[in-house]
């Protein structure tokens, strides 16, 4: 159970929809701060062109937007990680450098299931060309 007093509010459509605004602001500074992600979305862009060339199945397109998808959103909760140690320790210190490496960690994670999940979708398409 938590300790923090539950703020009574009614339900707002005014409030959702400002809630959706600052989350398509987080988009707009993830791509605009991010070299990675413009990277990131010209790969995926190219899967997606794969995918329709080869005219992949239901399934493997289901696990090739999800691999996408979760490439882009670690991506951006490693963004997101680096703003905040950049605002709480702005000196060297191991432990925001910790911090920074292990969210890095985590894009390069999904980048590698992500490369999996690619190659097992693609390369026996691929093979199968010649």
């Amino acid at each position: 159970m938590s300790h923090i007093p539950k703020k009574e509010s009614r339900f707002s459509i005014v409030a959702r929809a400002k809630s959706f605004n600052h989350a398509w602001r987080g988009i707009r500074l993830f791509f605009m701060s991010t070299h990675n992600a413009w990277i990131q979305v010209c790969i995926g862009a190219l899967m997606i062109g794969a995918g329709i060339f080869f005219a992949i199945s239901h399934y493997e397109w289901i696990a090739l937007i999800f691999a996408i998808g979760t490439v882009l959103a670690t991506e951006a909760m490693n963004t997101a990680f680096e703003i905040d140690i950049d605002l709480t320790s702005p000196e060297y210190h191991p432990y925001a450098r910790d911090t920074k490496d292990v969210a890095a960690g985590a894009v390069l994670i999904t980048t590698i299931m992500a490369s999996i999940i690619g190659a097992l979708i693609f390369v026996p398409k691929i093979i199968a060309l010649f």
